[in-house]
């Protein structure tokens, strides 16, 4: 296949910002708009290119079919249960999105609740969200439109399925808590933003509600707000006795909140501020009466559970009921009258159940290693569900039984592939200052480490976090190809707590880039691989962590796989939620030390013509209203400007499509098709 590529021409702007003296180019300002005519047009220039060069690979057809074949196997969620009905998710095999469905008896057939594969011809209409009534007879539920952060909540009758006249509006980053009574339930909510540039616009000044059922958006109850700090959010939950509405400030991504409170048995009670700085994180598991158990960061950066009295609050009160161990304590769940704590250890998972004042009462036994989640429930609930999943095993359901401790497989799918062909091996390598980095390396089984593997390299690294094993689809395809599959768990995610996190953070940032470096490094020293062999993978924080290698290391690696990506550091704060990541990555305006540190890495800003940079397909979606698709479209016209080499450096942009959430399966197939068709095109794979 020829390699002499005519871009699309991206036409250059003498635009210019000052940050704290110095002076930053930004030619391609103009294509932060996305509803231009010049952009539009750019944009579909763009994807003939790309799919132009996919389209003469011959093995594109024989992956997506093979993804396609994989792919077609029943995907089961966590069942649930409130009042007398059980909830749960399954998704046939090539349904765009999962089906919900209810039952009285776990053993009897399941009917439909909700289908959102016939709210939209295409499947980009999702669930996003949603809440059942205590007595399990209604269901408020979200939906969100391509990709888009935006949700419209609405309220189902469970008994007939059919939609009361309930319809909300302008809600973002919320789920939804009833009262005791069943009849309404907490919500927060933006102002009504301008529609034409709503995907763009920044989001300020949550508020949160109430909706009494039966009544109009309009008569919503203002229940909290904050006119004076317009960055503050607001979760509201009620909990299990109904006694109390819970409230979780948040302020941007930083994990550390505020947790205020409100007696829902006095109608004229105030909101009770009971943590009011944010100095670490907090998060509520249950009550016994006025006693607050909350699982937290402080002093812990691993975590514990402590226990306050809001009758007598000052921290001098405050017990300790589980200390922080050597593992992290990732969540607490309280169920039949003891308290089951997710840890992880070394990445993987721990589970592990505790009585009421502390004391150790057994370990969950595990199928292997690898990640489980669920155990969720009421407080007198003597069963539970709960997923495990790992590299090689796709997302089994279990039954548990909190008295005897035995686990029992409740649904389990069948994919068309033989798990025991393949191994998972966890190492542990050294970065550039000393730092001991887990990673896990996944392959076929039989593997020749003489340099010759294709291997991709996936990261993320930030925002608190976890990469634990789960199971892919794609990922087996690749394996089945002769690739090996590797995960490192770079600083600033979760894995180790809240240190791990912040030494990945701010002006701590780089660490993660040469943890990601230093991992593709010993893959080539251990033979698993070599240059000309390796592909990194990211997306969002992941997709900077590439954009930020591929600019400092282009002799690394043969390949790129940035996603949704922050490409620009100096103006991410400017759009949508953006101003949320400021407390993750610094704010380039307003310090000049978090300047300086952002400007040394900022994809955009660090490309240099005349380079040689490896084989990249950038991916985004135009209706990305998370990270706007601004960041990639200029880090590609800059890419193919500077790029020297005879590699291609192609953006593939998707339509009607956002973020990522609630893609339909349909995309995700040929997104999947297409990244692998490159890769087996430019690590010249045999397939």
């Amino acid at each position: 296949m020829e390699n002499d590529f005519i871009y699309p021409n991206s036409q250059k702007v003498d635009q210019v910002d000052n940050y704290h003296g110095i002076e930053v180019k930004d030619p391609y300002r103009w294509l932060e708009n996305p509803d231009s005519e010049e952009t539009k047009a750019w944009v579909e220039a763009q994807n003939q290119v790309t799919f132009g060069y996919l389209s003469k690979i011959s093995a594109r057809e024989k992956i997506q079919q093979r993804v396609t074949q994989l792919w077609n196997y029943e995907k089961f969620g966590i069942p649930f249960k409130e009042g007398d009905r059980y909830f749960y998710f399954k998704n046939d095999g090539l349904q765009n999105q999962s089906t919900l469905y209810t039952l009285f008896d776990l053993d009897s057939e399941p009917r439909v609740l909700l289908d959102p594969n016939n709210l939209s011809s295409d499947g980009t209409v999702a669930l996003s969200g949603l809440a059942v009534s205590n007595d399990g007879n209604l269901m408020a539920y979200g939906l969100s439109a391509s990709g888009s952060d935006w949700q419209e909540w609405q309220v189902l009758d469970v008994a007939t399925g059919e939609n009361r006249e309930d319809k909300l509006k302008w809600i973002k980053f919320s789920g939804a808590s009833w009262t005791k009574d069943d009849r309404g339930f907490f919500y927060s909510r933006y102002d009504e933003p301008n529609e034409e540039t709503k995907l763009e616009d920044v989001n300020y000044y949550q508020k949160l509600y109430y909706h009494k059922l039966g009544t109009s958006q309009a008569e919503d109850i203002l229940i909290y707000d904050r006119p004076d700090e317009k960055e503050w959010g607001f979760s509201g939950n009620v909990s299990e006795d109904g006694k109390y509405l819970i409230i979780s400030v948040w302020r941007g991504t930083d994990p550390k909140n505020l947790v205020f409170y409100k007696d829902l048995e006095n109608p004229e009670a105030e909101v009770i501020e009971l943590i009011s700085e944010f100095e670490a994180n907090y998060d509520f598991v249950d009550n016994d009466g006025t006693i607050f158990w909350f699982r937290t960061d402080l002093d812990a950066p691993r975590g514990r559970l402590i226990a306050i009295d809001i009758n007598n609050p000052v921290k001098e009160n405050w017990q300790e009921i589980i200390p922080q161990s050597n593992d992290t304590l990732e969540s607490v769940g309280l169920l039949n009258n003891q308290f089951v704590v997710d840890y992880l250890k070394d990445a993987r998972s721990s589970i592990k159940i505790f009585a009421l004042n502390g004391e150790f009462v057994r370990e969950v036994e595990l199928p292997g290693i690898g990640s489980a989640g669920g155990f969720d429930g009421k407080r007198e609930d003597t069963e539970t569900f709960y997923i495990f999943t790992s590299f090689t095993t796709p997302s089994t359901i279990y039954r548990y039984d909190l008295v005897s401790g035995e686990s029992t497989i409740f649904r389990q799918p069948t994919v068309d592939f033989n798990p025991e062909s393949y191994e998972t091996r966890q190492v542990f390598y050294h970065s550039k200052d000393g730092t001991r980095v887990p990673m896990f390396i996944t392959y076929k089984k039989g593997l020749i480490l003489d340099g010759n593997n294709p291997t991709l390299l996936y990261g993320y690294g930030g925002f608190n976090i976890s990469l634990t094993p789960n199971f892919s689809v794609s990922r087996i395809v690749w394996m089945e190809m002769g690739g090996v599959y590797a995960v490192p768990n770079l600083r600033g995610g979760g894995e180790y707590g809240e240190e791990w996190h912040q030494s990945g953070m701010k002006l701590n940032k780089q660490n993660v880039f040469d943890d990601f470096i230093a991992a593709a490094e010993w893959l080539i020293e251990n033979r698993y691989t070599s240059t000309r062999k390796l592909a990194i993978s990211g997306g969002s924080n992941g997709g900077l962590l590439v954009g930020a290698c591929l600019t400092q290391r282009p002799d690394l690696f043969a390949a790129a796989l940035p996603a949704v990506g922050v490409m620009d550091m100096l103006r991410f704060h400017k759009f949508t939620i953006g101003w949320a990541w400021c407390s993750e990555y610094g704010n380039a305006e307003e310090n000049e030390d978090e300047f300086q540190a952002i400007y040394a890495y900022s994809p955009l800003h660090n490309l240099k013509p005349g380079t040689a940079y490896p084989a990249t397909m950038i991916t985004t979606a135009d209706h990305d209203d998370r990270v706007v698709p601004a960041h990639s479209f200029k880090f590609a016209a800059a890419l193919q400007a500077s790029h020297a080499g005879e590699e291609p450096v192609l953006i593939r942009i998707e339509t009607k499509a956002g973020h990522g959430a609630g893609k339909p399966t349909t995309k995700m197939i040929e997104e999947t098709a297409d990244l692998f068709a490159f890769l087996v095109r430019v690590l010249e794979m045999e397939v």
